[in-house]
């Protein structure tokens, strides 16, 4: 029983291994001899431990001020009530946000360079995104928020950090307007005619008839949100940016907000609280999504509950985006996920059916994070191609799966409708979908290959596959979907 259960904590999600707390948490006892406005907070458990209260909202307070400065020279502060950032989460967000950057699943469609540019919806007084960003990364950004204190104070600490003070613009958002709703959005002609391409730049015949239902919302959802604007009129023309970051009001009251006695993060209303909570939030992100398309390569948003997750993923595939990542954040007993998508076309090679194919491929994947092992790759492997309907066996003992799938499967798994990587023994969930389109010939022949993991030093695995038969009845598909494979195993794995 015992050993089960230390299996699960084994098994949990980690902190993202460049986050600087990965290896080395806050040291409380350390940080209390160096900084005395600390040290007050401090005190040590039966087991001798330092400990604060995490449910003193000073205390994290303090927590969040000597950690900002002593790990990554930032002077910050915050009035009594703002919500209290924690930097160990947050850099785990702006952290995932680099992997997305960096995977090339989609291409770079900056013409600055490599300089990155985000925009974090309701930034707060604690600013803590454009912050750590800015510091960690050289990232610029500009944070919206609409009350005078969040503004006052987010322009403070922007200002008490004159090193990375010309990389953050902080901008007001009017409260008074109203938010333009979706169909608005769709019925002005630069966005229509958008909306009226498909992935190659031409004009979709059918779009005329289908782009205004293509966001088909359940009664009362769609006016669920009131509030002041998020993305739409608060993104002014001709911008351009890589990413959006929100960390979205999570609740629908106050009282909802405060039904958690463990912790104590402070927090006003308009941080905290709106009609429908995260789920009407979020979703007002998608609607505006719809009608700036490609103004962002990444649209991102934490989310608080996975209930909500599995919601806002179904209404993503209704928008046609051509891309969905999700992840896990932890810290201490406290999970979040997040979701992104994209309506950028993902970067992928056609591969020209009249090519002549291999019967071997093989890649290797580096980096591999140490909580991973080659089974957890070959469970991978088996759930990459099963969710498509494609037979697989899986010889544990050998480290190979034998795989049997259609043309249909396949053209599936290249268009990415039901590719799930498996949650696997770290919870950590992968979702992406893809509106790429496939050159191949529906036929009813199969392709049966098997697919091998072999260690080769730690961190380091080797994964190859085989064609099962001479000649290949499907030309074509086998370097297509086993680059598919490459690049979900390199994002879920390796760092």
């Amino acid at each position: 029983m015992g050993s089960k259960k230390r299996r699960r904590r084994e098994e949990r999600p980690t902190i993202h291994p460049k986050n600087k707390y990965s290896d080395n948490p806050p040291d409380f006892a350390l940080l209390a001899s160096l900084y005395p406005s600390f040290e007050p907070f401090v005190f040590y458990s039966r087991d001798s431990r330092p400990r604060i209260d995490w449910t003193d909202f000073n205390a994290t307070r303090e927590l969040t001020r000597v950690l900002l400065l002593h790990d990554h020279g930032l002077n910050w502060w915050i009035p009594d009530g703002q919500l209290c950032a924690t930097v160990p989460n947050r850099s785990n967000y702006i952290h995932w946000i680099e992997d997305l950057l960096s995977s090339n699943i989609i291409p770079t469609t900056s013409q600055n360079g490599d300089k990155v540019k985000g925009f974090d919806i309701g930034t707060g007084a604690n600013c803590i995104y454009p912050l750590l960003g800015a510091s960690l990364l050289g990232w610029s950004f500009v944070g919206s928020d609409m009350t005078d204190v969040a503004l006052e104070w987010a322009e403070k600490n922007v200002k008490s950090n004159p090193h990375i003070s010309e990389l953050i613009e902080i901008r007001r958002v009017d409260s008074s307007e109203s938010t333009p709703s979706i169909q608005e959005s769709l019925t002005s002609k630069s966005v229509q005619d958008e909306s009226n391409m498909d992935m190659s730049g031409h004009m979709d015949e059918d779009a005329e008839s289908s782009s205004s239902s293509s966001f088909n919302l359940p009664a009362g959802a769609r006016s669920s949100y009131h509030g002041p604007p998020v993305l739409l009129g608060v993104v002014r023309d001709g911008e351009q940016f890589d990413f959006c970051i929100c960390n979205p009001p999570f609740f629908e009251s106050m009282e909802e907000a405060g039904l958690n006695p463990k912790t104590s993060c402070g927090g006003t209303p308009e941080e905290m609280v709106c009609s429908g909570g995260e789920r009407a939030f979020i979703t007002r992100i998608i609607e505006d999504s719809v009608a700036l398309k490609q103004t962002f390569r990444w649209y991102t948003s934490m989310v608080g509950r996975k209930s909500n997750l599995n919601f806002l993923i179904s209404k993503l595939r209704k928008v046609r985006v051509t891309i969905v990542k999700t992840t896990e954040f932890v810290q201490g007993q406290t999970c979040r996920w997040g979701l992104a998508w994209s309506f950028v076309p993902p970067a992928r090679k056609i591969i020209s059916p009249h090519v002549a194919e291999k019967k071997n491929l093989s890649f290797m994947l580096e980096g591999v994070q140490r909580q991973f092992s080659a089974l957890d790759v070959l469970q991978s492997i088996e759930t990459f191609f099963s969710a498509s309907g494609a037979s697989c066996k899986l010889n544990a003992s050998s480290f190979t799966v034998n795989i049997t799938v259609s043309n249909d499967q396949c053209n599936t798994i290249l268009k990415n409708e039901v590719n799930r990587v498996d949650e696997g023994p770290t919870s950590k969930h992968l979702e992406e979908t893809s509106s790429s389109s496939s050159c191949l010939n529906a036929s009813s022949t199969s392709l049966s290959f098997r697919t091998a993991v072999f260690q080769q030093i730690p961190g380091t695995l080797l994964v190859q596959g085989s064609l099962l038969h001479k000649d290949n009845p499907l030309p074509g598909l086998f370097s297509s979907i086993f680059q598919q494979l490459e690049e979900t195993l390199r994002f879920k794995f390796c760092r």
